[in-house]
Formats: C-alpha cells, sequence, structure tokens
C-alpha cells in the first residue's frame, strides 16, 4: 500500500488501558493521531486504508496487549450480490427518499440520534450526550464528511449516517434511526444502500470499521460479503476456515 506522504512523520500516541466496550474482561488500548486541515481528507483516505477509524479529528485503530479480535472490514462493493434476507430489506425501504447534507449538526438530527441511542444503547456512555458533543462529532473534522438521510413519504427523519467520502468508497462513520421503525431494519438498509451507491459511483469498497466476530454489537458487520479484513499482510477476503 502507498500513501502520498510519509506515514512515519506522524505522531502517534498511545491510550493507557481501559476495560473493552465489546468484550467482558479485555483490556483495551489505541493507537491514534490527529488529522489536520490542510492534508486532512488525503490523511484520512489513507490512514482508513491502513485500518484506522476516525472519530472528530482523531484517527485511532486497536493495540491491545492481549487481544487481536477487532479488525478492520470493508465490503468489496463491485462483487456484492445481497442475499435473501437483505433483499427484503431493500424493498421494504423502497419509498424512503435519500438525500446529502454537508456535515452541518441540526436540531432534528440530534432529537433523533438521542432516541437512538437511549433506546439501542442506553449502557454505551452515550445515552448523556449533549448538544455541543453531537455538534463536535459532526462538525469537527478536517476529512470529506457529509450526513446521510433517508425520510418517508411524509418527510419524517427516519435515519441518517455520517459519511467520510473516501477515494475509493465510503466510510461509514456513525449511523442512528428511529427506533420506532424496527421492523425497517434500518441499520441494514444503511449499508445496502451505500453498497449501492458505491456501485453506482465505480467505487470498489464500503468500509464498515471494526468487526469483531464473537460481539454481539460488532458481530453483524460479517454478514455482508464478500467482505475484506486487514491483516499482517494487507487486506484479503474473509473466509470462513480463516475467522
Amino acid at each position: 500500500m502507498t500513501h502520498p506522504f510519509p506515514l512515519k512523520q506522524l505522531r502517534f500516541f498511545l491510550t493507557a488501558p481501559a476495560p473493552c466496550p465489546y468484550l467482558p474482561d479485555q483490556m483495551e488500548r489505541k493507537l491514534f493521531t490527529h488529522l489536520h486541515a490542510l492534508d486532512g481528507p488525503e490523511l484520512n483516505d489513507s490512514l482508513t486504508q491502513a485500518g484506522f477509524r476516525r472519530s472528530q479529528n482523531i484517527v485511532y485503530r486497536p493495540a491491545c496487549e492481549s487481544c487481536s479480535a477487532c479488525q478492520s472490514v470493508r465490503i468489496i462493493a463491485t462483487s456484492f450480490k445481497p442475499n435473501r434476507t437483505q433483499r427484503r430489506v431493500l424493498k421494504k425501504n423502497g419509498d424512503l427518499c435519500r438525500t446529502i447534507e454537508a456535515a452541518l449538526a441540526s436540531d432534528e438530527h440530534y432529537a433523533l440520534l438521542l432516541r437512538y441511542i437511549r433506546n439501542r444503547h442506553p449502557d454505551g456512555g452515550m445515552e448523556d450526550m449533549s448538544y455541543a458533543d453531537y455538534l463536535s462529532m459532526v462538525e469537527e473534522t478536517a476529512a470529506r464528511s457529509q450526513v446521510c438521510e433517508y425520510r418517508d413519504e411524509n418527510g419524517k427523519l427516519l435515519a441518517a449516517v455520517l459519511v467520510d467520502q473516501l477515494s475509493d468508497g465510503p466510510s461509514l462513520v456513525y449511523s442512528f434511526y428511529d427506533p420506532a421503525s424496527q421492523a425497517r431494519s434500518l441499520g441494514s438498509y444503511i449499508i445496502l444502500d451505500h453498497v449501492r451507491q458505491a456501485i453506482k459511483n465505480a467505487l470498489p469498497y464500503v468500509y464498515l470499521g471494526f468487526w469483531i466476530k464473537n460481539s454481539d454489537k460488532m458481530g453483524y458487520k460479517g454478514n455482508y460479503r464478500p467482505l475484506e479484513v486487514l491483516r499482517h499482510g494487507g487486506w484479503e477476503e474473509l473466509k470462513d476456515s480463516k475467522t
């Protein structure tokens, strides 16, 4: 993998050990650096392709001492074929209107985000997110970011996702949706719709961040095949025999 600038010139930092939010009895550490305004989009591209994840202007990846369960994954959009369940999800949400907005905070999105977090992730540490925290999450970035929103035929906002536009495909940073619309499987639909959009725009991948096979919160990403996993030798397609 080549980079437009020498990554070794970046300053990387290591967090102190902390309890893992996904696997019991495990401790996590993260390696991280900062995006800067002048080279933020290109740096975010290169680091995401190297297995990092973005949060505001920080990009990070796991650096755990005794566990390697977190693995960076991306869907091979050009080869993706939805299975029967996924086709039903696409059909079920065929009435939704998709629009792209600038990465700017809004009261409507914030209200939906709080409903989502408090219903789906009440113990995740974000349930008391302030509007200032939300604004920072959406607007404080040097990446090429946008918000994709989904509305029903009456104009009601049902889902939204913060997306980074990379040179080789979208990276889904954070998605949230109306918990009262659970039957629509909106989380799955957001992923499937971005695969569809990547294909439309001749982009090869959709980045999903970190996958943890045995985590109830993170294991779902393994359902989108073909899927590539970043291993020591580079990106390779996920095979069941190697999971």
